[in-house]
């Protein structure tokens, strides 16, 4: 992949600076909505782009000008205000369906779903209940599913049906102590319809990332090889390079823009969507740094940790060691002061505003420690 399709992503994504100053609101709705599994990737993509702290966020999130809602594939993503219909939308197919057949299998009927529904929207009427209340609340409405549920994973019937009138926009999550990185919730009501189609997806993807195959869009969409041509046929997209799409205002673009002669270095966080939309971090990386030991045998669809990217090539990986409130990294290219200043806010950032750079909820300074380690030794060479 050569050095102006992986600049052309990354002008596209907002990381050459052009967001600065923007919104929260603003980046998401322009580089398309970010991934959040508990971890710091939503910060960390928001900074990348516009320098935002988390305060700043945490105060968009509270006034619903963004949110954290089952989107593309069932999978949670953070999102502007104006993509909330599409997000449940293109999701309501694969929300929950885990779950809804596990339960089937357990013997959950749709008139007990239907019943917990009601008890749940009822108990909501009071105003927000953090799971334990809301169990309380609804009492014997939500039935233990015994040995056999546990074992499967669902224990009772109230996660199922919370996580159905989530994906039918009935209620929504609000995070406890209003921070995305944290997995401690509280549930409310609300009105929101799906509403748009699989089309409507494909024409923000597209414009989020300017170039990608049809398979990457095929894997973002959770859509069949069928599906996924149906929903870009209207799009009329064209030939970029390769087996590469865009639309052809955008092949237009890509055909006259120039690679930025002068390095501009990020640190974005595992699932930034430079990579994390066509989910091919392998076209980041240029030629002499295939066989580099930390990302030869990870780096092929995701970032083996939170990635350093000079104008879309990875030139580095990170990690934050809480215990030292610091970096540790390791660059593929010669260290300047550029790119010392880029790792010093980041560190800055994460240490003072987030505490940590969690990759992923279950992730720990412990669980990241030979990570940590390997970065170390690879940077003392």
């Amino acid at each position: 992949m050569d050095s102006k399709l992986r600049a052309w992503w990354s002008h596209r994504q907002g990381l050459d600076g052009s967001l600065a100053g923007k919104t929260a609101r603003e980046v998401l709705k322009k580089t398309g909505w970010s991934r959040s599994v508990g971890g710091s990737s939503p910060y960390l993509t928001l900074f990348a782009r516009a320098g935002l702290r988390r305060a700043e966020v945490d105060a968009e999130m509270a006034a619903m000008k963004i949110h954290e809602l089952p989107s593309a594939r069932g999978c949670t993503y953070v999102l502007p205000a104006e993509d909330y219909a599409l997000a449940l939308k293109v999701g309501e197919n694969f929300s929950s369906k885990t779950e809804l057949a596990t339960g089937r299998k357990l013997g959950v009927t749709d008139a007990e779903i239907t019943k917990l529904k009601a008890a749940i929207l009822k108990a909501l009427g009071g105003g927000p209940l953090e799971p334990d209340a809301l169990k309380s609340a609804v009492g014997n409405a939500a039935r233990n599913l015994g040995p056999e549920g546990k074992k499967k994973g669902l224990t009772t019937t109230l996660p199922l049906t919370l996580g159905l009138l989530q994906s039918g926009g009935e209620i929504r999550r609000l995070p406890v102590n209003g921070r995305i990185d944290q997995q401690r919730y509280k549930y409310t009501r609300w009105d929101m319809q799906p509403q748009g189609s699989f089309t409507d997806l494909a024409r923000h993807y597209f414009q989020w990332i300017g170039a990608a195959s049809i398979g990457e869009f095929q894997w973002f969409s959770g859509l069949g090889v069928k599906a996924a041509k149906e929903a870009l046929e209207p799009l009329k997209l064209v030939s970029v390079q390769g087996d590469l799409l865009a639309t052809a205002a955008d092949q237009a673009a890509f055909a006259a823009f120039q690679v930025p002669k002068k390095p501009h270095y990020v640190l974005t966080g595992i699932l930034d969507n430079i990579s994390h939309l066509r989910r091919a971090t392998a076209s980041l990386i240029a030629p002499e740094d295939a066989d580099r030991a930390l990302v030869k045998t990870r780096a092929v669809h995701d970032l083996p940790s939170h990635g350093i990217l000079d104008r879309g090539r990875l030139v580095g990986l990170w990690h934050f060691d809480p215990d030292t409130g610091t970096i540790a990294w390791n660059s593929f290219v010669k260290k300047d002061r550029a790119l010392e200043d880029a790792v010093a806010r980041t560190e800055a950032f994460v240490r003072e505003d987030l505490g940590d750079a969690r990759t992923f909820s279950l992730d720990s300074p412990a669980s990241r420690a030979p990570q940590l380690a390997e970065l170390r030794k690879a940077a003392a060479g």
